[in-house]
């Protein structure tokens, strides 16, 4: 079903794209306009990953000698087999808030990232829930679509901006209301378009990744806690490139309580009760997920007072 919507989104856009391209610059404006986003998109297909990795300051997981990252590189390395996947990077990010992402241009180059908030707050079956949604974007390719949205979204935006001074021939100019409106609406509403398809993929890998992980309501725990904390703690460095919200498994930005059309993610509690439907379907017992902490380190794998260990020191 969220592979149909994916669809259904893409050719909406791709449609949306057309009719204004046409509108705006005729076959050869709308061309232009496709070549240079992609043009621009295809050079952050192969360099995002990279570029994402040294914002966040991620390091090598293999670097640390910490408990919890040796249990969180052995579950990944596992899950990734369960998944028919080739092993990713793994990384650590040095930051309180929990959260976690996959980037990469496909499943050979991909890498896996989780913060040190993350470790410290949830339980290892917890975590597994989490690595397993991320390893399902890695499987589904969702860099891939994002990257064909990003385009055809670019594109749009081009399009827009070109409507007010160059649309049309000197006899065929658009009026300049029309032409302003264009310019205004058109990345709107390509920008909804392409907030939607990125939540439909989020639904998706919760449940591509609750098969992998085995334990739906494992990662519907981890999700709960997860948006519990991360509404009160600031991510400077996400705060810093919002672009890179969406790859994240709940918005490092700012909580939102409903799927609107301008959100990135769908609401934390829709997906957890797609993720209880699943688990009864799997014959798993679909309980209340825990309550969030207060703050991270209630979990397991915490430190006594006063200890200091690994990059949580």
């Amino acid at each position: 079903m969220n592979h149909m919507k994916t669809f259904i989104l893409l050719a909406a856009m791709t449609a949306l794209f057309g009719a204004i391209g046409y509108m705006v610059g005729g076959a050869t404006g709308m061309l232009i306009a496709l070549a240079v986003a992609a043009a621009m998109n295809l050079f952050a297909y192969w360099n995002s990953d990279k570029a994402v990795l040294a914002h966040y300051r991620a390091q090598d997981a293999a670097e640390f000698n910490d408990p919890r990252v040796r249990a969180y590189r052995d579950d990944v390395l596992e899950l990734a087999q369960r998944a028919n996947l080739p092993i990713p990077k793994i990384y650590i990010i040095d930051n309180p808030q929990p959260n976690a992402f996959a980037t990469g241009r496909d499943p050979q180059n991909a890498a896996v990232a989780a913060t040190t908030g993350l470790l410290a707050m949830l339980n290892r079956d917890e975590i597994r829930g989490v690595m397993a949604h991320e390893l399902a974007h890695v499987r589904n390719r969702d860099t891939l679509t994002m990257t064909v949205t990003a385009t055809l979204a670019g594109a749009i935006g081009m399009l827009g901006n070109f409507a007010l001074f160059f649309g049309g021939r000197d006899g065929e100019r658009p009026n300049p209301i029309i032409g302003l409106a264009i310019m205004i609406l058109a990345p709107i509403a390509a920008g909804v378009v392409q907030m939607a398809i990125s939540r439909s993929r989020e639904y998706e890998a919760d449940r591509i990744g609750a098969e992998i992980g085995g334990d739906p309501m494992a990662l519907a725990r981890a999700l709960e806690k997860i948006e519990g904390f991360a509404r009160r703690q600031v991510n400077p460095d996400a705060e810093r490139n919002p672009a890179t919200a969406h790859m994240f498994i709940i918005n490092p930005l700012a909580g939102r309580g409903a799927d609107n059309l301008f959100s990135t993610h769908p609401a934390t509690q829709n997906r957890i009760a797609a993720l209880r439907e699943l688990a009864r379907t799997m014959g798993a017992p679909a309980t209340r997920p825990e309550p969030a902490p207060a703050a991270p380190g209630a979990g397991p794998w915490s430190q006594p007072p006063g200890r200091k260990s690994g990059p949580w020191g």
